[in-house]
């Protein structure tokens, strides 16, 4: 069996399963004898779903954390140091940063309109808990003062992805530049690099046991998750999800690379699903990093920069939800946003975005923020927490989905793409 397959079994039975025990544990008289019950409710909840399946999904979502700070540092210095023309680095960087930036706007922009239209927020019940307390948004100066590091080694220890990237494009930079010094130096990051890609490899063939361990444990706390008065707005998030992820990207990669989005669909399966999983986009950067290497044929020149930089900068599922969330909190307080303040919303959700950790609920401290600006209560935020952690899962499958096609667009226009690796179906694929 495949590694998709095992991983969508993993993920079929956890969520099934995870929801049954939800469902059991919310049965208050499911055995006649309360000691039974104490016992059955000790084995479901304190034993499997909060003992042994918490602790492998911590276990596994730790394995892929310790891996990004150095495989995005090495490889990185790598793909600099190695670059005939240094020049080309700031062509490169900003073709990146560009395409990342307009695919973001373009997210909250549809977000914004089909929010518009299908007004998922009128006559919600804004009854909310008292005791929640919304997340408190960062300072938009402090958000853009954070991508240079002042300590790398503290930047590094934090997982502070955009200032390890600062720092590790300073040392490529240098190494270019150092002659015979460098080209020893180099050599000693390649070697580095095939280490930490094999141990990606090694990785990957334990993921359906993390998966399962992750959504076995998430299901049996939510279940599936509230419905009722978000049903439209989850609704209307998933469908602005499914047609970024499966109509623009695929749009955009046609006519900006003429590759083909069937073949970069199918070879992006095994990291939607690790992302979905994960909720985390910086938790799969090794496994992005590896699939856009390895199976799309990107050169570590071009994947090394874009795809960690895609991790921090590039969040078009959090925008997406974002934009409907904005919307619905509007529509569900009667306020009406004009057209200004709709654009404010899509430049704050796009400057929002850059130094943004990439960690499962982050998007909810970034509303806190686009709230702000327009002046809406941000209190707001709690009509939606109950269903935002199945919501974040989806987002980040979109938000890696786009990293991997802004990647391989970048390396077609930079020529740094092997095409007989793309087209190959078997590419790269891990049994």
């Amino acid at each position: 069996m495949s590694l998709t397959r095992q991983i969508l079994l993993a993920m079929t039975a956890a969520i099934l399963l995870g929801s049954l025990t939800q469902r059991l544990l919310l049965i208050p008289d499911l055995l006649s004898d309360p000691v039974w019950q104490e016992y059955l409710h000790y084995i479901l909840d304190d034993l499997l779903a909060h003992g042994l399946f918490l602790l492998g999904g911590k276990i596994f979502i730790a394995s892929l954390k310790v891996l990004v700070v150095p495989l995005v540092f090495v490889s990185l210095v790598c793909g600099v140091c190695h670059l005939r023309d240094q020049g080309s680095l700031g062509r490169l960087s900003l073709k990146t940063i560009v395409l990342y930036l307009a695919t973001t706007g373009l997210a909250i922009s549809l977000a914004l309109l089909l929010a518009t239209w299908w007004e998922p927020g009128s006559g919600v019940d804004k009854t909310t808990d008292g005791n929640y307390v919304p997340p408190q948004p960062m300072a938009l100066i402090d958000v853009l003062a954070n991508i240079f590091p002042s300590n790398p080694v503290q930047a590094m220890a934090e997982g502070r992805m955009l200032q390890v990237i600062v720092f590790a494009l300073l040392i490529g930079i240098a190494i270019g530049r150092a002659g015979e010094y460098g080209e020893r130096i180099g050599s000693h990051f390649n070697d580095w690099n095939e280490v930490l890609m094999k141990l990606v490899t090694l990785l990957m063939s334990f993921a359906p046991y993390g998966v399962f361990c992750l959504l076995f444990t998430l299901f049996a706390e939510q279940g599936i998750g509230k419905v009722g008065d978000l049903a439209l707005y989850m609704l209307t998030v998933t469908t602005v999800l499914l047609l970024h992820g499966f109509i623009i990207y695929p749009l955009l990669l046609k006519s900006l690379s003429g590759l083909s989005p069937r073949i970069f669909l199918r070879k992006m399966r095994d990291v939607q699903l690790f992302a979905f999983s994960t909720a985390s986009s910086t938790a799969t950067v090794p496994v992005t990093l590896r699939a856009v290497e390895q199976r799309l044929g990107v050169k570590n020149r071009v994947a090394a920069f874009s795809v960690p930089l895609g991790a921090t900068i590039n969040m078009d599922g959090t925008a997406i939800m974002q934009g409907v969330a904005t919307a619905f909190i509007a529509q569900a307080y009667g306020i009406d946003l004009s057209l200004s303040q709709y654009l404010l919303v899509v430049l704050t959700a796009m400057l929002a975005s850059i130094g943004t950790a990439g960690v499962p609920g982050v998007g909810l401290v970034t509303l806190a923020l686009v709230l702000e600006q327009v002046q809406l209560p941000v209190e707001g935020i709690a009509l939606i927490i109950g269903v935002d952690r199945i919501l974040d899962m989806m987002r980040t499958a979109v938000n890696v989905t786009g990293d991997a096609m802004v990647s391989v667009v970048v390396a077609r226009s930079e020529g740094a793409i092997d095409q007989d690796i793309y087209n190959n179906p078997k590419a790269g694929e891990q049994k």
